[in-house]
């Protein structure tokens, strides 16, 4: 188990073009004397012992670099990449003080943070003063959530105890090298019968808690491509402790965002309106009819996805991330149903994007087309209701403004959790129901023939919609090229 272990030297290298170290912040090394605040016996000998065998001072080294590539540019950032070969990559009071100051650095500069992670937990050598970090920890990352600024974490082998409950889980993106060794339990603190196969990122990746396992040799692409997404321009630009970032390198690369609403996407099918509502469910319904990828493949360039609910899930019919729109080269975030019965993890990843775009100010894109939430049993006992009630949540709450198309069918509330409340639109191969025609008959008592002329009752035709004030109004294809 486990993919290739990089000193936090060479991890730096493997991503960034030019790296500065910040300052260490002032302090004693060791707190509180000879062997640390318990007076562990050989502790200071330890230390000495992980310096001269790392070069490093501690288990983290963290700077500004500039990361990405000649085709996505490049883009400043503060980078922490752990030194597991300095105790274990393990954090004890000085490493919190790093830390904090990297993540002070970020704030202050308007910098995004991506950390490197590779860390065995907590130094069990200072005893609680060491646990207490995480909630240090945790504090620096949530007020730079708070300040809107995006937090990419990249998992090495070993990602495990408080490093990745807390670094690693609570980043906006999650990526990891493949076999990296992900879990909250290290390897000699498992029960003996534990299977290893579920503390790898393949697994976590699985279980929802990874968005995506990335090879080596795509790494620096895929964090290029993460921070453009993600990245806002900034009005001042940062300037690195020797001047190694200027401001054309810190700012040239990132994509534009933009409060502005996303244009409704042209409709992609040569389907004319439905004259009856059963022929709207039939359009909306056609194998033949353009699915989510397609109208995503359209509109988006550069795309990244996230990938799963960080509650143990994942749905492959709900695609979820960013793209950067064609047309303007704004970034958009997007989430789109692809036609299946959307799972609980579905919407709670849909919820989550809409969060993350939200705080980060990014324009939302929505595609609706689901025949409606998934209603087996399993999913009941994934917690159904209250997964769509979030996202219902997250949707009215969101100020940055989110773009609704209806490009297939539109199953009762599990599409409408997806929609914006004033700002969704249809194509022609669409309908909207309260319920499925066939539904409705039979709750009606009426035989199968009378299904054609329920749907007919139920206005769920494009033009019905309007004419309801559902939809603003429908889109059109757009005209052939001469």
């Amino acid at each position: 188990m486990g993919s290739r272990r990089f000193t936090a030297r060479e991890a730096i290298r493997l991503v960034a073009a030019d790296f500065s170290e910040l300052p260490v912040p002032p302090g004693p090394y060791a707190p509180d004397g000879p062997d640390g605040p318990l007076s562990w016996q050989g502790y200071d000998a330890s230390r000495a012992r992980a310096a001269d065998r790392t070069g490093e001072q501690e288990s983290v080294v963290c700077g500004t670099a500039i990361l990405g590539t000649a085709a996505l540019g490049t883009t400043a950032a503060v980078l922490i990449s752990f030194e597991f070969g300095f105790l274990g990559g393990s954090l004890g009071e000085r490493t919190g003080d790093r830390l904090e100051a990297a993540y002070t650095y970020a704030r202050e500069h308007r910098l995004p943070v991506v950390s490197l992670v590779a860390t065995g937990g907590s130094r069990m050598q200072e005893g609680m003063r060491a646990l207490i970090q995480l909630q240090r920890v945790a504090r620096q990352s949530t007020l730079t959530r708070a300040a809107r600024l995006p937090q990419i974490a990249v998992l090495r082998d070993p990602t495990t105890g408080g490093g990745w409950a807390t670094l690693g889980a609570g980043a906006d993106v999650i990526l990891a090298l493949p076999g990296a060794q992900v879990g909250f339990a290290g390897s000699r603190v498992r029960p003996p019968d534990a299977d290893p196969a579920a503390y790898t990122a393949e697994a976590q990746l699985a279980a929802g808690a990874v968005d995506a396992v990335v090879p080596e040799r795509e790494l620096p692409e895929a964090l290029a491509l993460w921070l453009r997404l993600l990245s806002r321009p900034s009005a001042t630009s940062p300037t690195s402790p020797t001047s190694a970032i200027s401001a054309t390198s810190a700012t040239s690369a990132t994509s534009i965002t933009s409060a502005e609403p996303v244009p409704p996407p042209p409709a992609l099918g040569d389907t004319g309106l439905p004259t009856t509502g059963w022929e709207a469910v039939h359009n909306a319904r056609s194998p033949q009819r353009p699915r989510a990828h397609a109208y995503l493949d359209a509109l988006l360039i550069h795309r990244a996805a996230i990938s799963g609910d960080r509650c143990g899930g994942t749905d492959d019919g709900m695609l979820c991330g960013f793209g950067v729109r064609a047309e303007d080269g704004r970034t958009v975030a997007y989430a789109a149903q692809t036609g299946t019965a959307t799972r609980p993890a579905g919407y709670r990843t849909a919820a989550r994007l809409v969060r993350l775009a939200d705080r980060l100010r990014i324009p939302v894109l929505t595609l609706v087309d689901t025949p409606g939430a998934a209603n087996d049993a399993e999913a009941e006992r994934q917690g159904a209701g209250a997964a769509i009630a979030d996202l219902f949540g997250a949707v009215a709450a969101s100020e940055t403004p989110i773009t609704t198309l209806l490009i297939g069918e539109g199953g009762s509330g599990g599409a409408l959790a997806l929609a914006a409340a004033d700002n969704t639109w249809a194509t022609p191969d669409s309908y909207f129901s309260v319920i499925a025609p066939e539904s409705a008959a039979a709750i009606l008592k009426r035989p199968a023939q009378e299904v054609r002329a329920t749907a007919d009752q139920l206005r769920i035709r494009p033009q019905d919609l309007v004419e309801l004030g559902v939809v603003r109004g429908i889109v059109e294809p757009l005209p052939p090229a001469t």
